[in-house]
C-alpha cells in the first residue's frame, strides 16, 4: 500500500476496518507483552496487570468506527495498570493509537478536550506513583501532546486533499458541461444554416413549377436543384469533418474569418471585412463565423433569399466588431447599440441565445434586436484577448 495514501485516506472509510484495525491491535498486544517481559520499568505484572494490560488492547479492534470509546476503554485499562505501577512503557503503544485515532477523525474541539482530560489523568496518575520525577511528568505529557498534534495534522492534511480532489472533480464536471454546449452549439449552427438554406432553394424550385407550368424555366430549376444538391455536400462534409474531430480531440473544428466568404455569397449577402493583416485568436475567429452564420440563416429564413442582408467585420483597437443588418442600410462605423434591443431573446428557437453565448465564450459581448429604421440588426463585440467565461 502506497505510504502517503494511506494517510490521505478516510480512515473511516478504508475497507474491513475491523478486521485490520484487530490484526494492528494483536500486534500491539504482543509488543505490549514482549516489553514487559524485557524491559525494567516498573514491577512485573502479575495476573492483574496482564489481564489490565491485554484488555486495555481489545477495544482498539473497533478504534476506526467509535473513537471515544475505544480511548475510554483503554484508558479505564491503563489508568489502574500505571496506578499499580506495572511496566510503565507496554501500553504506551496502545494508549497513543487510540489517541491518534481520535485527533485524526475528530473535530479541534473534541480533541482540546480529550487532551486535556486524558493530561490530567495522565499527571495525576504520575504524581501518585512518582511525585519527585518532574522530567517524566513532563516527557509523558510532551507524548500525549505530540500524538494529538500529530493526529490533527493528519486530519487536516486529509481535508485538504479532500478539497483538491473535489475541486478537481467540479472542475472536471464544468469542463464537460462546457464541452457538451459546445458541440451543441457547433451542432445547431452547421445544420440549421444548411437546413435553411435548403429550405429557401426548395421552396424556389417548387415554385417555379408550378408558377407556369407551360413556360417551366428550365434553368432556374436546374440552377435551384443544384444549388440543393450542392448544399447537401457541404453539410455532409462539415458534419464528417465535426465528428471525425470530436473522435479524435476534445476540441472541434475552428472554422475562421478566412471561411466567411463562402458562406456569405451561399446567402446572397454582401460582405465587408476590414482586419487587414491582424492576427485573431482561433477561438474568436470561430466564435465570429458561428454569430455571422447563425444571423444568416435567421435572416435567409425569415426574409427569403432576397434579402437584403449585410455582414460587416472589422477591428476596433483590440476588439474584433462583427455587425450583421437585415432590411436597410447599416450605417457604417456606428458602434452604438441597436434602438429597442432588450435582454431577452427575440424570435423563436435558441439562435439569439446561442449567438449570445458564442460570444461570452470568448469574453465579449452581443446585443439583437429590431433596426430604429426598419429590419434587424446583430451586433457582436469579441475581444482579441480571450478571456475563459463560464457559459
Amino acid at each position: 500500500m502506497d505510504f502517503a495514501a494511506a494517510f490521505t485516506r478516510d480512515p473511516q472509510a478504508a475497507p474491513y476496518p475491523v478486521r485490520c484495525d484487530a490484526t494492528a491491535a494483536a500486534v500491539f498486544a504482543v509488543l505490549a507483552t514482549v516489553l514487559a517481559l524485557c524491559v525494567d520499568d516498573g514491577r512485573r505484572p502479575d495476573a492483574l496487570g496482564w489481564t489490565l494490560l491485554l484488555a486495555a488492547h481489545v477495544p482498539l479492534a473497533w478504534r476506526r468506527k467509535a473513537p471515544l470509546p475505544v480511548l475510554l476503554a483503554v484508558v479505564a485499562c491503563v489508568a489502574p495498570y500505571h496506578g499499580l505501577d506495572y511496566m510503565h512503557l507496554a501500553p504506551i503503544p496502545a494508549s497513543m493509537t487510540a489517541l491518534y485515532t481520535v485527533a485524526s477523525t475528530g473535530r479541534p474541539v473534541r480533541t482540546v478536550i480529550v487532551g486535556l482530560s486524558v493530561t490530567s489523568v495522565t499527571l495525576t496518575i504520575q504524581l501518585l506513583v512518582n511525585p519527585h520525577e518532574i522530567v517524566e511528568l513532563l516527557r509523558v505529557s510532551g507524548w500525549v501532546i505530540a500524538m494529538l498534534v500529530f493526529g490533527t495534522s493528519i486530519r487536516l492534511y486529509r481535508q485538504l486533499v479532500a478539497g483538491v480532489l473535489e475541486r478537481a472533480e467540479h472542475e472536471a464536471e464544468r469542463k464537460v458541461s462546457e464541452e457538451r454546449l459546445r458541440i451543441a452549439r457547433d451542432l445547431h449552427d452547421l445544420l440549421a444554416h444548411s437546413i435553411t438554406l435548403i429550405g429557401v432553394q426548395t421552396s424556389v424550385a417548387a415554385h417555379v413549377l408550378v408558377a407556369d407550368p407551360d413556360r417551366l424555366d428550365r434553368e432556374a430549376l436546374v440552377q435551384a436543384l443544384d444549388g440543393i444538391a450542392e448544399t447537401c455536400r457541404e453539410a455532409r462534409t462539415e458534419v464528417r469533418t465535426t465528428l471525425d474531430v470530436l473522435r479524435a480531440a476534445p476540441e472541434g473544428p475552428l472554422p475562421d474569418l478566412a471561411s466567411l466568404p463562402d458562406l456569405v455569397r451561399s446567402s446572397g449577402a454582401d460582405l465587408s471585412v476590414r482586419t487587414a493583416a491582424a492576427k485573431i485568436p482561433a477561438a474568436v475567429g470561430a466564435a465570429a463565423y458561428r454569430i455571422v452564420q447563425e444571423s444568416l440563416t435567421n435572416a435567409v429564413r425569415h426574409g427569403g433569399p432576397g434579402a437584403d442582408v449585410r455582414v460587416d467585420v472589422g477591428l476596433d483597437e483590440e476588439v474584433l466588431t462583427v455587425r450583421v443588418t437585415n432590411g436597410g442600410a447599416a450605417p457604417r462605423g456606428s458602434s452604438h447599440a441597436p434602438q429597442g434591443v432588450g435582454g431577452g431573446t427575440s424570435g423563436s428557437g435558441y439562435g439569439i441565445l446561442g449567438m449570445r453565448e458564442r460570444a461570452r465564450s470568448v469574453g465579449g459581448t452581443l446585443v439583437a434586436g429590431p433596426r430604429a429604421g426598419g429590419g434587424f440588426e446583430v451586433e457582436a463585440a469579441l475581444p482579441l484577448s480571450v478571456r475563459k467565461v463560464t457559459v
